[in-house]
This record gives structure tokens, sequence and C-alpha cells, in this order.
């Protein structure tokens, strides 16, 4: 597995640190489990950005918001997880179509089992989301767990990098990796199999998580060595194993980047990217935070 991890990319790949930390999201509650996070951007025709996230604190919802300047942000839609008749949501994915209209992808865990899938909304503005009916897109099966996607439109096909946990050990659908699919209109799916795994005896050994993937095919992951690092899961870096090929990722070698969660990074039209990322606390609340690198 060792002849499979790169070196890192001469460029240097936009992270937290870069710029000062904002608070766009306030921890929900202390102590553990109360988390503000998993957050998925996207900026409107106007300029201003969108930003979705997932909630947990006691009963999950996934929010939509806006903001002007890209750190405060005004709640325009609650989309909780009884809606998608879901036992718990998660990080859901905001895309805005080539024709203006908007998407949301959504992560739902089957109430009783440990099964995920992922459904999509679609409405002519984040604000209309909160009235769209969810039609399933990545349904999963009995073996896997579908959850946590990643979205791209690259100007002819849609692309989607889609967390998957095995589901054939009970007690170890902690494990994840990282799968590769494209659509010709972000609906109907085509698989083409797993794009990112963990490392054997590596800090990621128990899985990949892809959290967000640059224009040129670079990307960043959340991973962990073990089980009891679930939900303390720190970030990655990764590069695609040919130029070009969005379908097979290898990690870049080293440790973590980053001690965070679910980095999505958004460039910006006049050049620099706002980050956005699940930040842990020390009571073990998460808060949602965004920086500006330029």
């Amino acid at each position: 597995m060792a002849s499979h991890t790169q070196p890192a990319s001469p460029v240097a790949f936009p992270l937290p640190g870069g710029g000062p930390p904002v608070v766009a999201v306030p921890a929900p509650g202390p102590g553990p489990q109360q988390w503000a996070g998993a957050p998925s951007a996207a900026l409107d025709a106007d300029g201003t950005f969108v930003l979705a996230y997932r909630v947990r604190s006691g009963a999950d919802h996934n929010v939509i918001a806006r903001s002007a300047d890209g750190e405060r942000y005004t709640t325009i839609a609650v989309l909780p997880r009884d809606r998608f008749g879901a036992a718990m949501v998660e990080r859901p994915a905001l895309v805005r179509t080539p024709s203006g209209r908007w998407r949301l992808y959504v992560s739902c865990a089957t109430p009783g089992t440990k099964h995920w899938w992922i459904g999509v909304l679609e409405a002519g503005t984040p604000e209309g989301l909160a009235g769209a009916q969810a039609r399933p897109v990545f349904e999963g099966d009995a073996r896997t767990a579908v959850k946590d996607p990643v979205i791209r439109y690259d100007g002819g096909r849609w692309r989607a990098w889609i967390c998957c946990h095995p589901l054939d050990e009970p007690g170890a659908e902690d494990r994840m990796s990282t799968a590769y699919a494209t659509s010709a209109d972000g609906l109907t799916w085509r698989w083409h199999g797993t794009a990112l795994t963990g490392r054997p005896g590596a800090w990621d050994a128990r899985g990949a998580r892809l959290t967000s993937v640059l224009p040129d095919g670079r990307a960043c992951y959340d991973g962990r060595a073990s089980a009891r690092e679930n939900w303390f899961e720190r970030t990655g870096l990764a590069v695609p194993a040919r130029p070009g090929d969005a379908a097979r990722l290898v990690p870049v070698a080293g440790p973590p980047v980053v001690d965070v969660r679910y980095l999505d990074v958004l460039p910006l039209p006049g050049g620099g990217h706002r980050l956005f990322y699940e930040a842990r606390l020390p009571d073990e609340s998460h808060e949602l935070r965004t920086e500006l690198v330029r």
C-alpha cells in the first residue's frame, strides 16, 4: 500500500490556519454529540454565500443559511430528520445547477438499522428547498450504507464521491471508504468503484471519507486509525492516481495536515478560497468555522 502513496502536491492546498477563523455556527450545546458542522457551501448568482450543514443535538436536522460576507449567516430553511423518515441525518451536499436551480443531496439513516441512503431535493431557490420533495438517488443496499456525498458539476457531467460503510460485520459499520460515480443529469448515476481508501498501519487505516475536491483534482478527506477514533477524524490530502483521473485518488504521504472534520473548500471568483469545517471543542462539542484563505 505504501507504494501507492504520492508525494505532496507542489501547489499548496488551502487549509485551515491560512486565515483567521470565524465561528459561522456555534455548537448547539455543551458536551459530546452536540455538533454543528458537516458543511457544504455554494455561491448564488448575486455573490452571496449559501451554506448547508448538519446539526446534531438530540434530534438531527439539516440547515440552509445565507450570508453576504461569508461569515454571518441567516437561516433560510430547516429540514428535520422526520421530514425524510430518517433516524438521523448527516452531511448534505448543496449544488447550484447550470440552469440556476438548486439541489440539496441529503444523507438519511434508515430507522432500526445501520443503513444510510442519499436523496435529492430541487427548487428554484435555496429557500424553496424547504418545501421540495426528496427522491432517492443513492439507495445503498443490504451490504453498504451510503452517506456524506460530495457533488460537483464540471461543465459536461456530474461527478459524485460517496462515503460507503460496509455492513457485513456487525459492530464494525464505522469502517469507511469513498466511491466515485458520474451522471449526465445528477439524478441517475453510474458507479465506478472505490476511489479512495485508508492504508493499513497508517493514521487513516480505519477509513477515508472524501470531503472536498478542487477543480484540478486535488482533494481532502477525513481519516482515522481505529473505531475508537470515530467522531475524532482528522484531515488528510489526496491527489489523482493519474492526471485527470477523478476515479482513483491516493493519499499524500505524511501525517494528517489539520485536526478538523468535514473540510469544504469553496473557490472564489476573484481568487482565493473560503473554507468551512467542523471543529472540536475541549468539551467534545463541535462548532462550524469558516476562514478566508487568499
